[in-house]
Protein backbone atom coordinates (compact mmCIF):
# COMPACT_ATOMS: atom_id res chain seq x y z
CA UNK A 1 0.00 0.00 0.00
CA UNK A 2 1.26 3.31 -1.03
CA UNK A 3 0.30 5.89 1.44
CA UNK A 4 -0.40 9.80 -0.56
CA UNK A 5 0.25 12.52 1.76
CA UNK A 6 -3.70 13.01 2.29
CA UNK A 7 -3.52 9.60 4.53
CA UNK A 8 -0.56 10.41 6.51
CA UNK A 9 -2.13 14.13 7.67
CA UNK A 10 -5.20 12.01 8.40
CA UNK A 11 -3.55 10.01 10.92
CA UNK A 12 -1.33 13.13 12.73
CA UNK A 13 -4.13 14.85 12.84
CA UNK A 14 -6.25 11.84 14.22
CA UNK A 15 -8.89 12.58 12.34
CA UNK A 16 -12.04 10.40 12.50
CA UNK A 17 -10.06 8.16 9.75
CA UNK A 18 -6.93 7.76 11.83
CA UNK A 19 -8.26 4.43 13.62
CA UNK A 20 -8.79 2.92 10.25
CA UNK A 21 -5.56 4.03 8.69
CA UNK A 22 -3.43 2.83 12.21
CA UNK A 23 -5.47 -0.74 11.16
CA UNK A 24 -3.72 -0.56 8.00
CA UNK A 25 -0.64 0.46 8.70
CA UNK A 26 -0.11 -2.73 11.73
CA UNK A 27 -1.66 -4.99 8.80
CA UNK A 28 0.11 -4.48 5.45
CA UNK A 29 3.08 -3.38 4.28
CA UNK A 30 2.96 0.23 3.79
CA UNK A 31 5.30 2.11 1.31
CA UNK A 32 5.91 6.33 0.90
CA UNK A 33 7.08 8.27 -2.00
CA UNK A 34 10.08 10.47 -0.87
CA UNK A 35 8.13 12.99 -2.45
CA UNK A 36 5.71 13.45 0.61
CA UNK A 37 8.49 15.00 2.64
CA UNK A 38 8.15 17.57 0.61
CA UNK A 39 4.15 18.14 1.33
CA UNK A 40 4.08 17.33 4.75
CA UNK A 41 6.74 19.80 5.55
CA UNK A 42 4.45 22.61 3.40
CA UNK A 43 1.43 21.70 4.96
CA UNK A 44 3.35 22.40 8.39
CA UNK A 45 4.96 25.60 7.54
CA UNK A 46 1.08 26.47 5.78
CA UNK A 47 -0.78 24.98 9.38
CA UNK A 48 2.13 26.31 11.98
CA UNK A 49 3.34 22.88 12.65
CA UNK A 50 6.62 23.88 12.10
CA UNK A 51 7.52 22.29 15.57
CA UNK A 52 6.13 18.90 14.08
CA UNK A 53 8.09 18.52 10.98
CA UNK A 54 10.79 16.17 12.67
CA UNK A 55 8.56 14.01 13.86
CA UNK A 56 6.24 13.80 11.07
CA UNK A 57 8.89 12.56 8.88
CA UNK A 58 10.00 10.47 11.73
CA UNK A 59 6.74 8.94 12.23
CA UNK A 60 6.42 8.19 8.35
CA UNK A 61 10.02 6.47 7.76
CA UNK A 62 9.00 4.37 10.79
CA UNK A 63 5.12 3.73 9.88
CA UNK A 64 6.88 2.48 5.85
CA UNK A 65 9.54 2.02 3.78
CA UNK A 66 10.84 5.13 1.67
CA UNK A 67 10.45 4.69 -1.96
CA UNK A 68 12.57 6.92 -4.19
CA UNK A 69 12.15 8.20 -7.76
CA UNK A 70 14.78 7.05 -10.47
CA UNK A 71 15.36 8.93 -13.59
CA UNK A 72 12.50 6.94 -15.42
CA UNK A 73 10.40 7.23 -13.18
CA UNK A 74 10.66 11.16 -13.41
CA UNK A 75 10.15 10.94 -17.05
CA UNK A 76 7.29 8.52 -17.01
CA UNK A 77 5.75 11.24 -14.37
CA UNK A 78 5.76 14.19 -16.44
CA UNK A 79 3.58 12.04 -19.18
CA UNK A 80 1.04 11.52 -16.56
CA UNK A 81 1.17 14.53 -15.09
CA UNK A 82 0.39 15.67 -18.89
CA UNK A 83 -2.22 13.38 -19.07
CA UNK A 84 -4.05 13.50 -15.96
CA UNK A 85 -4.71 17.64 -16.26
CA UNK A 86 -6.31 16.81 -19.25
CA UNK A 87 -8.45 15.02 -17.03
CA UNK A 88 -8.56 16.83 -14.03
CA UNK A 89 -7.79 20.34 -14.26
CA UNK A 90 -5.94 21.06 -10.61
CA UNK A 91 -4.26 17.55 -10.52
CA UNK A 92 -0.93 18.46 -9.39
CA UNK A 93 2.90 17.61 -10.06
CA UNK A 94 2.80 16.14 -6.80
CA UNK A 95 0.14 14.01 -7.59
CA UNK A 96 1.71 12.39 -11.18
CA UNK A 97 4.78 11.54 -8.61
CA UNK A 98 3.02 9.47 -6.18
CA UNK A 99 0.55 7.77 -9.06
CA UNK A 100 4.02 6.86 -10.89
CA UNK A 101 5.20 5.36 -7.81
CA UNK A 102 2.57 3.39 -7.22
CA UNK A 103 2.58 2.28 -11.21
CA UNK A 104 6.02 1.10 -11.41
CA UNK A 105 5.87 -0.71 -7.57
CA UNK A 106 2.55 -2.00 -8.23
CA UNK A 107 1.19 -0.78 -5.28
CA UNK A 108 -2.74 0.47 -4.15
CA UNK A 109 -2.59 4.11 -3.12
CA UNK A 110 -4.10 5.19 -0.19
CA UNK A 111 -5.33 8.52 0.13
CA UNK A 112 -8.15 10.94 0.60
CA UNK A 113 -7.55 13.03 -2.34
CA UNK A 114 -10.81 12.87 -4.55
CA UNK A 115 -8.09 13.81 -7.54
CA UNK A 116 -7.38 9.85 -7.34
CA UNK A 117 -10.55 8.79 -7.26
CA UNK A 118 -11.11 7.51 -10.87
CA UNK A 119 -8.47 5.30 -10.30
CA UNK A 120 -8.73 1.82 -10.54
CA UNK A 121 -5.54 1.81 -8.01
CA UNK A 122 -6.86 3.53 -5.54
CA UNK A 123 -8.55 2.46 -1.80
CA UNK A 124 -10.23 6.60 -0.95
CA UNK A 125 -10.60 6.83 3.35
Amino acid sequence: MLFDTSAWLELFQESEKSKKIEDILKKEENFTSIVTFAEIINWCLKNNYENKISSFIDGIKKGSKILILDESMTIAAGKVNYERKKIIRNWGMIDSFILTTALFYNLEILTGDSHFKDLPIVRLI
